[in-house]
């Protein structure tokens, strides 16, 4: 199962995508936050009306999430490029949740800024709440679905400003473009074996595997959760590969380039960008 949003902000409609056709979950459903997801989304589209979605804006695929969880520096490469040794434990930091935006929703360039960077990632989303797990595969059971993201930062504001934490430069608005769809777990087959790429402009930036984490995604959730407790539709992003402007090998973002992150099987975003 798919599940994504469409409609203007703050007016989505939750739907449905399976067996090639879309279904309007609106009514008794709610809206695809963490209460739909606590009691495990829909078994069967049945009863509920087909959708035609074409022209619709695209929302983001979940709504209202109470936290975005961030792992940095969970690629080897990726650490390479940074100039950082590769972490004994997960690196964590915070973003707000409302730097998330829809899959082709205008990114903002932030006033000052100079270094706007992508970062394509893996987000997975919780279905059960996640605290003092006792394995791996507990922790694997607690996922409601994965998503794509951009963790855009904003590398000044994020090294030189930063203050000690890295959240000046990953909170800034509209900085967490996800979806297009939220995909429930039985639709990927491993989650450490997904294809992830960033473009810029149609030039490919990073082109990577999930197999290149540090930390795997179960690893992550059941280290967390011996720290912090994860609730239905908090958002946990879980790292970026090599292949960002911080490298030097690219430029950074400007307004009015075109940014666009994918993963096998899960779509991809495609955000133009413009000057806040």
């Amino acid at each position: 199962m798919k599940y994504l949003r469409i409609g203007r902000p703050g007016y989505e409609t939750p739907v449905a995508l399976t067996g090639g056709k879309y279904y309007d979950l609106s009514g008794p459903i709610g809206d695809i936050d963490g209460e739909f997801l606590a009691r495990g989304g829909i078994g069967t589209t049945a009863g509920f009306p087909e959708i035609d979605i074409a022209g619709e804006r695209i929302a983001p695929p979940i709504a209202k999430p109470s936290a975005i969880v961030c792992i940095g520096m969970n690629y080897a490469a990726h650490c390479a490029e940074s100039g950082a040794e590769p972490p004994a434990e997960p690196v964590v930091f915070y973003k707000h949740p409302n730097t998330i935006v829809g899959p082709n929703d205008d990114v903002e360039i932030p006033r000052a800024s100079t270094r706007t960077d992508w970062e394509v990632e893996l987000g997975v989303v919780f279905g059960k709440r996640a605290s003092y797990l006792e394995s791996e595969a507990q922790a694997l059971d607690c996922i409601a679905g994965f998503v794509v993201a951009n963790d855009l930062s904003e590398r000044e504001f994020q090294i030189e400003r930063s203050g000690g934490q890295f959240s000046k430069g990953k909170a800034c608005p509209t900085f967490t473009p996800l979806g297009p769809y939220l995909v429930t777990p039985d639709e990927i087959a491993d989650p450490q074996a997904l294809r992830m790429w960033s473009k810029v402009n149609g030039e490919i930036r990073q082109d990577s595997n999930s197999k290149d984490m540090i930390f795997s995604v179960a690893r992550i959730i059941h280290h967390m959760s011996q720290f912090m407790a994860f609730d239905p539709g908090d958002l946990l992003l879980t790292g970026t590969p090599e292949g960002v402007a911080l490298s030097g090998r690219f430029p950074y973002l400007a307004a009015g380039d075109v940014v666009s992150v994918g993963i096998e099987g899960l779509g991809h975003t495609e955000n133009p960008t413009v000057q806040a």
